[in-house]
């Protein structure tokens, strides 16, 4: 087919995610490997988002298809109540890059039901119904997930199913209270967060899940302190701490999984995207030693035809074992300190560019009509001109592919990319970030 077919087909069969269906222009993609994609026309593309934030290792990884291919040879297939090589050598990895406290691995087919199971589980755990999560949170669109969720995305599952409470991110950038250090704006979030929890009746609050950084939402860092004031909260009340590393895990900020950077230890952690990099579709849930012990005389009311299925657990494994073999994690550190450098280089020179967030690969661009004000450079939920579509079609036009969110724009590239690559690509965001400068503010 040609890349012309490829797209005409697509757009007459297929139902796009997140758009409206009309006036869609979609990119025919017909090779990729490492950081890079092509067309069918030759051109090639710079994949500054690994995808969906999941394709960390880049494409073309020869270890991780060589163990899909073996595993195809001996068994596509066996139900989750049989025991499989690559179920077990996985959920034992998976385990041993866990905190001491953490016991067991619910197998799930990605994020969005490894959340639906983990707030299942803490409500079996607890005999509580009530799940507290923010706002400015995107947990999945299934109706579990689409309800832990915070943002615009959770408005065709409403009304909603009862229990399901919101609270505020601490976005330092956009409060108005002039916090003196961030272990002060930590402790007001958390002070709030007590409060608001007491007047649910602590009593039947069975979690708090949170992204442990907020991701397509805006990469917001929690300030010093806050996390850890979550987990005494937690442990005051008898509450599941339940952090969603599905985007930010796996390397994504320089650390295995993100809660590493802030000392605490979760009762519970879902995950997705990294673990197979989307080879194979996979996710889980882990639970504490405790709560997996709960369920050695509880019926663990969870099923799913996939759960741990045999291919994507050799995917898993190949893909574990290549973060370690490839020394991801010093990669990451090494170039993510120069995105973050460069950031902030940008942030001094655009005038349209208010805020730059960025954790090891994991960052954000807020852009803004001007800095004294933070005017958002698009007002939440609209965007009636298409500024954010022209800003990402500008970059696409110079081969940088990544995605928006509101006012922000994303810089979160494979796990693998070089210093000098990054740098290449970066000047192409610099000379669009001129464009705006010139054009938008």
């Amino acid at each position: 087919m040609t890349g012309e077919e490829v797209k005409s087909k697509h757009l007459k069969y297929n139902l796009q995610s997140w758009s409206k269906q009309g006036g869609l222009n979609p990119l025919a993609i017909e090779k990729a490997d490492g950081i890079y994609m092509w067309d069918y026309d030759g051109n090639r593309y710079t994949d500054m988002s690994s995808q969906l934030v999941n394709l960390n290792v880049g494409f073309g990884n020869k270890a991780i298809s060589d163990a899909i291919k073996e595993q195809v040879d001996k068994y596509c297939f066996v139900a989750p109540s049989y025991a499989t090589e690559s179920r077990s050598k996985l959920a034992e990895m998976i385990i041993d890059l866990m905190p001491d406290n953490m016991g067991k691995v619910f197998f799930t087919n990605g994020g969005a039901d490894a959340n639906e199971n983990a707030i299942k589980i803490a409500r079996m755990y607890t005999g509580r119904n009530k799940v507290f999560s923010r706002y400015r949170s995107y947990h999945g669109s299934s109706f579990g997930a689409g309800n832990l969720t915070g943002e615009p995305r959770r408005y065709p599952l409403e009304p909603g199913i009862p229990g399901f409470v919101k609270f505020f991110d601490p976005y330092v950038y956009r409060e108005k209270i002039p916090f003196a250090s961030e272990e002060a704006a930590a402790e007001y979030y958390v002070d709030k967060l007590r409060e608001q929890i007491i007047y649910e009746g602590a009593d039947r609050v069975a979690a708090i899940e949170m992204e442990t950084i907020t991701g397509s939402n805006g990469i917001i860092i929690p300030p010093k302190g806050y996390l850890q004031g979550v987990r005494k909260v937690c442990d005051e009340f008898g509450i599941m701490m339940i952090c969603d590393e599905v985007m930010a895990g796996w390397g994504r900020t320089g650390k295995m999984f993100a809660f590493e950077n802030f000392d605490v230890k979760p009762d519970i952690v879902t995950f997705a995207k990294g673990v197979t990099c989307g080879y194979v579709q996979l996710g889980g849930v882990v639970v504490s030693k405790k709560i997996a012990e709960y369920f050695d005389d509880h019926l663990l009311s969870c099923g799913l035809t996939y759960s741990g299925h045999p291919l994507a657990c050799a995917a898993g494994v190949a893909c574990v074992n290549y973060y370690k073999e490839a020394n991801i994690l010093e990669n990451v550190n090494a170039v993510g300190k120069v995105l973050g450098e460069k950031l902030e280089e940008m942030k001094e020179k655009h005038a349209c560019i208010g805020d730059v967030r960025y954790i090891g690969l994991f960052s954000c661009v807020e852009l803004v009509y001007d800095k004294e004000s933070k005017k958002p450079l698009v007002e939440y939920g609209k965007d009636p001109e298409g500024k954010m579509g022209k800003i990402i079609g500008k970059l696409k036009e110079k081969g940088f592919m990544t995605y928006s969110h509101e006012n922000m724009v994303f810089i979160c590239p494979p796990l693998i990319i070089t210093q000098e690559q990054l740098l290449e690509e970066l000047e192409k965001f610099d000379k669009v970030m001129d464009f705006v400068d010139k054009e938008m503010i």
